[in-house]
């Protein structure tokens, strides 16, 4: 089944524009999802939206947005208010300007996106904003309506498309030195700086997402896994602590030393692993419930790869932007 677009309209360089639509670049639909159940039944809860004074449920159509002012004070907003002051970005990212890539503090990325041509028209247009923006090394700077907000979002292309990235506004950015005031000013001497850099020579490499895994997601299956098999499980003893370490040059030291025994494979000239094949779905990684259709498989089966990436057993609501 084709994803569905999170917005559709028009992407506009100056008086050059055609049809695109917006699509969510990442998903964690995969992860496992519970649900809250009634421990004496069994059932799932659920939720009532109910009048906070009265207790009476309220239905959909009496529900209405409201800004609070007071405790009990609240300015109501209806849809027909909104749409009023409905932007043009709501149909149409307009690119603004384009800046260098470098210029953009990561503090200030929210999520990425993939822009492509919608429908088979466009597609000319498309690809002269596109090669316009790479030609130039830099990224364009849009504005664009979603969830009934309006946000920034930086376009760069990648590959036959364009990967657009929601900003935040620098009201949504804390001060660092609110946090960064209080932090020691402390001399490191030179043999220190130069063990912790071979420290980090041992560990460099470069950067391959395949070759990272969500251990606590594999454990999370193989825990949902033996308590469908029926197996006892037994906390696990709490970690024994090797204490404080009070000698920094030490610790450096001892580091070192252990990055020194890991194996060659780990070193930066080995060669990374390619990227795991992405797995559809979480039924391969979690063991068929019994019933009239468990009689036709075989008796045993297998334990999950722990390499294999899981899908939520839940159904979730994708939220737009």
């Amino acid at each position: 089944m084709a994803p569905r677009a999170n917005w559709k309209g028009f992407l506009r360089l100056s008086l050059v524009t055609c049809p695109v639509a917006l699509y969510p670049a990442t998903s964690e639909s995969e992860k496992v999802s519970f649900n809250q159940i009634n421990r004496k039944t069994g059932h799932r809860i659920k939720y009532s939206r109910v009048d906070a004074e009265t207790g009476e449920e309220v239905a959909n159509d009496d529900i209405v947005k409201g800004y609070k002012v007071d405790t009990d004070t609240y300015i109501e907003v209806t849809k027909d208010e909104l749409d009023d002051i409905a932007l043009e970005s709501t149909h149409t990212i307009e690119i603004d300007e384009f800046v260098p890539r470098t210029d953009i503090d990561s503090r200030y990325l929210i999520r990425p996106y993939y822009l492509v041509p919608d429908g088979k028209v466009g597609h000319d247009a498309f690809a002269v904003i596109r090669e316009t923006i790479r030609s130039m090394d830099k990224v364009a700077i849009g504005r664009v309506v979603l969830t009934n907000r309006e946000h920034i979002i930086a376009l760069e292309p990648l590959g036959k498309g364009l990967m657009g990235t929601l900003l935040r506004y620098p009201y949504e950015v804390r001060n660092e030195q609110d946090y960064f005031d209080d932090i020691q000013d402390v001399k490191i001497t030179k043999d220190m700086l130069d063990l912790a850099k071979h420290i980090v020579e041992k560990k460099s490499a470069e950067f391959e997402p395949g070759n990272f895994e969500d251990h606590y997601e594999a454990a999370l299956i193989d825990l949902i896994n033996k308590k469908r098999n029926g197996v006892t499980i037994t906390a696990k003893p709490a970690p024994k602590s090797s204490g404080n370490v009070i000698n920094l040059m030490d610790a450096l030291k001892r580091s070192l030393a252990t990055e020194a025994q890991t194996p060659a494979a780990a070193t930066p000239k080995a060669k990374a692993k390619k990227p795991k094949k992405r797995v559809e779905g979480q039924r391969e990684m979690l063991l068929p419930i019994s019933g009239k259709k468990a009689k036709d498989e075989p008796k045993k089966v297998e334990e999950p790869k722990k390499t294999e990436k899981p899908a939520r057993t839940g159904t979730r609501s994708r939220k737009a932007g």
